[in-house]
């Protein structure tokens, strides 16, 4: 989804009044929630966004000049606490969470392509109950939070075979081609080069 403003929410952002609101998507286990800012149903992309009201909320969505991963806190409260284990079950690591920012026209409309403002993966959810119901507050990571993890590859001939199949076709090569050039890095470790001419002993300097 690009983050390009239409002609018609340019318009919208200029007006005296400004109607928005926020429309929010949660990728679970079994499937996903679509919520929005405001009260009763909207549907907009196919799909039946359920209003939320005050019952929902978003931390602040920032962003600056360096590159930096900046994580952002989707929070419902009111849910039932029947409810509180299948959204700890359904919760994962990785699934995906959007919030976009809408705007209506003065009839009240759906002003069309609302921009995506944010995008990440979900983390475990934080959970408080006062064993009535609720508040469930989800932590989602931005992906570039994925450069401060460790990369646990090796540089040898099988960490290669992993990707191998998926880069010939990325580069458009036959699924036969072969490529053993990190079959010689565990040689390199003993290896003695020489540059000119071959010295008498290896012990000379």
């Amino acid at each position: 989804m690009p983050r390009v403003l239409t002609t018609s929410m340019q318009t919208a952002l200029c007006a005296s009044v400004l109607r928005c609101a926020l429309l929010a998507s949660l990728q679970f286990a079994d499937n996903t929630v679509y919520v929005w800012s405001g009260i009763g149903p909207i549907t907009w992309n196919g799909n039946t966004y359920q209003g939320v009201g005050s019952l929902g909320s978003i931390s602040t969505i920032s962003e600056d000049s360096t590159v930096e991963a900046k994580n952002v806190t989707f929070e419902l409260s009111g849910i039932p606490s029947t409810l509180v284990s299948e959204v700890l079950w359904e919760t994962r690591l990785l699934y995906t969470a959007q919030a976009y920012f809408a705007l209506w026209d003065t009839s009240g409309n759906l002003i069309p392509n609302p921009v995506l403002s944010y995008q990440g993966k979900m983390d475990q959810p934080s959970i408080e109950d006062d064993g009535k119901t609720c508040s469930i507050s989800i932590s989602c990571e931005n992906v570039l939070v994925d450069l401060n993890r460790p990369c646990y590859r090796r540089y040898t001939n099988d960490d290669q075979q992993i990707d191998l199949q998926a880069t010939l076709t990325r580069l458009g090569l036959s699924s036969s081609t072969v490529d053993t050039g990190f079959r010689w890095v565990a040689g390199l470790q003993e290896q003695i080069t020489f540059w000119g001419t071959m010295p008498s002993s290896i012990n000379n300097v």
